[in-house]
């Protein structure tokens, strides 16, 4: 029986995360499996995964093929390159130390690569929020002195409509005082 290490898809449509699964490769995508390892939500930035290193490194050795998806989760959570040493090892290239020391070293190094990027990516989100919130503010006062400058433009002109009836009605009072005095 072929094992695969592969995907199966859970979620609604446009918002997938997937299981990672241990099944036969004649099993279909979301059907019958073996054994569940983790999880894969790529709807997060940077996307979120959950493995069991252990039962993960355990299927590799019983010699599991991962699809190609699942070898590159694998190989970033580094199953792959454990189980590289391991052979390495087995070879008498490395020794049991050796293959640890190397490991944990890269194990250091990508968490450091991952938090540089969320703190990155928190950092650029800010940066993009006051932008956006100083956009906001100009965009804000260019409307108000537009609204201001057409409401004394409308209140200019009602001054100077009421101005010339006054001085008409100025005008009429006069006339009608003038012919009353005669």
């Amino acid at each position: 029986m072929p094992t695969k290490i592969r995907l199966q898809r859970h979620g609604k449509k446009g918002y997938a995360f997937f299981h990672i699964v241990v099944a036969d490769g004649r099993a279909p995508r979301d059907g019958k499996f073996i054994e569940k390892i983790g999880t894969y939500n790529p709807n997060t930035n940077p996307a979120t995964i959950e493995l069991d290193f252990n039962a993960a490194l355990s299927w590799v050795r019983k010699g599991a093929q991962p699809s190609d998806t699942t070898k590159a989760i694998l190989s970033y959570k580094g199953v792959l390159y454990k189980y590289h040493l391991e052979v390495g090892v087995r070879k008498g290239a490395l020794t049991e130390e050796q293959a640890e020391k190397k490991f944990e070293a890269w194990l250091n190094e990508k968490s450091s690569k991952i938090e540089g990027k969320k703190t990155r990516l928190s950092s650029d989100a800010s940066q993009r929020r006051a932008q956006q919130l100083a956009a906001e503010q100009e965009a804000n006062r260019k409307k108000a002195a537009a609204i201001e400058a057409k409401n004394k433009v409308a209140a200019e002109t009602e001054v100077a409509a009421t101005q010339p009836e006054e001085a008409a009605q100025s005008n009429n009072t006069s006339e009608e005082s003038t012919p009353a005095a005669e």
